[in-house]
């Protein structure tokens, strides 16, 4: 599983440089460090186009191209590794379209002692050499029927965990090495059909052990609204602070008078002619 994600580089150049993209000025300008992506976010992926490695802007949730419309589209953030091989909805993009989601960390969260009244505990993991997380991906491009517009989206993939998450989560993103990013990225051609490569296949087997670390943060990223490098501060910096309770509302007070349609009966003596 994958909830969340930060991609701190401090600018589109140095991770364009990183990475070996040419650098683009009118993408950079929408670049900024995030400390808290959520889903539906927009985030930067990279692909191939030509032979040439691209980063693109895409929102996370997959909406596969047939879609009918955006709100018909389950959305998925994850694609499970032992699945996307014969699964209608990931089938077609792993074959053709995978990309690598571009990050530097991933947030997982685990409940507070038993008996104690907290919120979860999130855990920031990060590569255990420093540098940047490339989760495996697959993007989309969806055409809105009505308008004609092109928008495009990305979901992560995942496998079963290894020890890096004992007693947190027993999933954990798909992590491509730098020398596998040929393989991973090199998809046919259009038009071209190929068969998806086995060496492919061998990077979503089991991860390597030791390759994470983990890292205790703030309570603060557990709202998506915070989105800031305190999100990433030890708990000891950022002291949780319980939520204001709203006062609520005094209980109305029965009237003493009696309600204008009360059943007021009054006995009266029938009179015989």
């Amino acid at each position: 599983m994958c909830g969340r994600f930060t991609l701190i580089e401090p600018s589109y150049e140095d991770l364009a440089e990183t990475l070996s993209v040419t650098f683009d000025s009118s993408q950079a300008a929408a670049y900024r460090p995030r400390y808290n992506i959520a889903p539906t976010d927009p985030h930067w992926v990279m692909h191939m186009e030509s032979g040439v490695r691209e980063l693109i802007r895409a929102s996370w949730g997959l909406v596969p191209w047939w879609s009918k419309s955006r709100n018909d589209a389950r959305r998925p953030i994850n694609a499970r590794s032992e699945t996307i091989k014969r699964s209608p909805v990931f089938r077609e993009a792993f074959e053709r379209r995978r990309c690598v989601v571009v990050a530097d960390g991933f947030y997982e969260w685990t409940p507070p002692p038993e008996g104690m009244k907290a919120p979860k505990q999130p855990i920031w993991f990060r590569p255990a050499n420093g540098g940047l997380l490339l989760m495996a991906g697959l993007w989309e491009s969806w055409k809105d029927p009505a308008s004609g517009e092109r928008s495009r989206s990305f979901t992560i993939v995942t496998r079963g965990a290894n020890s890096d998450m004992d007693g947190v989560h027993d999933r954990m993103p798909v992590v491509i090495k730098p020398e596998d990013l040929p393989t991973w990225l090199g998809v046919p051609q259009k038009g071209d059909e190929k068969p998806v490569d086995a060496e492919v296949i061998e990077l979503l087997g089991p991860a390597k052990e030791g390759a994470l670390s983990r890292v205790k943060v703030s309570t603060r990223v557990n709202s998506v609204k915070n989105d800031d490098p305190l999100c990433i501060a030890s708990p000891e910096d950022v002291p949780w602070v319980p939520p204001e309770k709203k006062p609520r509302a005094p209980k109305k007070q029965p009237s003493a008078a009696l309600p204008l349609f009360a059943d007021n009966r009054v006995s009266v003596k029938r009179h015989h002619s």
